[in-house]
C-alpha cells in the first residue's frame, strides 16, 4: 500500500486517507503476531510514501490510535473497525459536497469548468469536485464541462476525461494554458478544483 501511495497509483486526497487505513489495518490483520510494535511501523511507513498528504497521516494515526486504546486481542478488529468509520465518513461527506455544491452552483453554472482529478478516482464514493458536476447533470443544470489537462501528469487528460466520459457528461478538454484566457472571454460561468489547502479568508490552493 505505500509504495502505491508512493508511486501515485493511489492519489487523491480522500482515498489516499482511507487506503492507508486500510493498509494499517491489513498490516495487523495479515500479521502472525500483531502488536503495538508492528502497528508503529507500519504507521510510519505509511506516512512516509507521501509526507505532504494531510490526509494520510490523519487517517493512519486515526487507525493506530484506536489499535492502540485497546487490548493486544483486540488489536485487528479495532484497527479494521476504525479504517471502516473513515471509509464510510469519506462516502458521506462526498455525498454532501455533492448535493450542497449543486445547490449553490444550480441555476448559474451551466458551463463549469474543472482542473486536476477530483472525482471516483480520488475520492470514495462519486469524489469530491466532480461530485458537485455529476449531481447538476443529474439535475438537468449542466450543459458541458471543460476539463483542463493537468500538467504535470495530466490527470486531467488521463482521468477526469475517462470519469466524465463513463458519467455520459459533455465535456471538451483543454490545454492549461487556454484556461485563463476562456475564463476571461466568458466561456465558462464557474470553476470548480479540488482544494489542496483552504485558507483561513476562503483562498483555496489547488
Amino acid at each position: 500500500m505505500a509504495a502505491a501511495i508512493r508511486r501515485l497509483a493511489i492519489r487523491g486526497a480522500p482515498l489516499i486517507g482511507v487506503a492507508g487505513a486500510y493498509g494499517l489495518a491489513l498490516e495487523l490483520v495479515g500479521a502472525d503476531a500483531p502488536s503495538a510494535e508492528l502497528a508503529r511501523d507500519a504507521a510510519e511507513r505509511l506516512k512516509g510514501a507521501r509526507p505532504t498528504a494531510v490526509n494520510l497521516a490523519w487517517a493512519v494515526d486515526r487507525v493506530l490510535g484506536a489499535a492502540l486504546a485497546c487490548d493486544l486481542g483486540e488489536l485487528v478488529t479495532a484497527s479494521l473497525a476504525e479504517a471502516r468509520r473513515i471509509h464510510r465518513g469519506e462516502e458521506a461527506a462526498s455525498e454532501a459536497i455533492a448535493r450542497l455544491g449543486a445547490e449553490w452552483l444550480g441555476g448559474s453554472a451551466r458551463r463549469v469548468m474543472t482542473h486536476c482529478n477530483t472525482g471516483s478516482l480520488a475520492a470514495p464514493g462519486e469524489g469530491t469536485a466532480l461530485a458537485v458536476v455529476g449531481e447538476l447533470f443529474r439535475r438537468g443544470q449542466l450543459d458541458r464541462v471543460v476539463a483542463c489537462e493537468a500538467r504535470p501528469l495530466l490527470q486531467g487528460a488521463r482521468l477526469t476525461a475517462w470519469e466524465l466520459a463513463k458519467l455520459g457528461i459533455p465535456f471538451e478538454l483543454i490545454v492549461d494554458a487556454a484556461a485563463a484566457g476562456l475564463i476571461a472571454g466568458g466561456g465558462v460561468d464557474a470553476v470548480i478544483v479540488g482544494c489542496d489547502r483552504i485558507a483561513a479568508n476562503g483562498d483555496v490552493v489547488n
